[in-house]
C-alpha cells in the first residue's frame, strides 16, 4: 500500500523535524512516503506551559496548510499538542507521538517509565488525560536539551541509557524516549538497557499505517465531527477553511 503521512513538528526548530524525519522513515513500510512540516510561527522549543498554549495554534495552522494529499498525520511533538483539536479539524487520522508510544508501551508490560529533558509534570498530566497513571513507574528528567540531542548525539544517548535504567529499577517494564528529538536515539543504546525503548515517532508512524489500512470513518458527531459555520478573525486561509467546513 502506498500512502503519504504528514510529520508536524510544533517546535519551530528544523534541526527537531529532521531528527523526527529520519526516525519516521527507518519506521515506515515500503511506499510509505514521509511528509516533514515546520510550522511557520511559534517557540523554538517548547517546554512550558505557556509555550505549549501558543504551539497548538502552530501546528493547526502547519497541519491546516500540508494536509492536503496526506493519508494521515503524525505529531512530532512529545507534549502531542493540540492532538484533540487536530483531530476534530483534520478529514485524516491524528495521531500523537507520545499518547501512541504510550499504547505501545503498554502492550509489552504491566508498567512504564518515561524520560525527558523538561518538566516531569507536564508529561504526568499527559499521561493522566490518557487515563494510564496507574502504568507509569515514573519520569527520569536527563540532564541535557534538545539542542545537545541534535549537536552531540553520544554524550546526551549515555545519559539516556543512565535513565532509562534507573526507570527499570523503579519497575518499569518499558521506557518510553519522551521527546521529539530522541526521535531514533533507542536503536543507539537499547543493547544497553534491559527494557524495550519505545520510539514514539516510529511507533506513531506505524499506527498511522493501521489505521489507513483499516479504513475507519471519521466521527460525524460528538466533539470530534468537524466544526462547521464557524467564523474567525486573522486566521490562516487554511485553517479559517477548516472551521468553517
Amino acid at each position: 500500500m502506498s500512502l503519504r503521512i504528514l510529520l508536524a513538528n510544533a517546535n519551530t526548530t528544523a534541526a527537531v523535524t529532521e531528527i523526527c524525519a529520519a526516525s519516521a522513515r527507518a519506521a515506515a513500510s515500503p511506499g510509505t512516503e514521509i511528509v516533514p512540516a515546520t510550522p511557520r510561527f511559534g517557540p523554538a522549543i517548547i517546554s512550558s506551559r505557556a509555550e505549549n498554549a501558543i504551539a497548538a495554534h502552530g501546528i493547526l495552522d502547519c497541519l491546516a496548510a500540508h494536509h492536503v494529499g496526506c493519508d494521515a498525520a503524525v505529531l512530532a511533538v512529545s507534549y502531542d499538542t493540540a492532538l484533540a483539536a487536530a483531530r476534530q479539524l483534520l478529514p485524516i487520522p491524528v495521531l500523537g507521538m507520545t499518547e501512541a508510544a504510550c499504547l505501545t508501551a503498554c502492550m509489552l508490560g504491566g508498567r512504564f517509565g518515561l524520560t525527558t529533558f523538561s518538566s516531569t509534570e507536564l508529561y504526568r498530566e499527559l499521561i493522566a488525560s490518557y487515563g494510564l497513571t496507574a502504568r507509569l513507574a515514573g519520569v527520569a528528567v536527563v540532564a541535557a536539551s534538545p539542542y545537545d540531542a541534535a549537536s552531540d548525539p553520544g554524550a546526551v544517548a549515555a545519559k539516556v541509557a543512565e535513565a532509562a535504567r534507573g526507570l527499570a529499577r523503579e519497575g518499569a517494564d518499558a521506557v518510553i524516549l519522551g521527546g521529539a528529538a530522541l526521535a531514533g536515539m533507542g536503536a543507539r543504546i537499547q543493547a544497553e538497557v534491559p527494557v524495550p525503548l519505545v520510539d514514539g515517532i516510529a511507533a506513531a508512524v506505524r499506527f498511522a499505517e493501521a489505521l489507513v489500512a483499516l479504513g475507519l470513518k471519521k466521527p460525524g458527531t460528538g466533539s470530534y465531527a468537524a466544526p462547521s459555520g464557524r467564523a474567525s478573525v486573522g486566521l490562516a486561509d487554511t485553517l479559517a477553511a477548516l472551521l468553517r467546513g
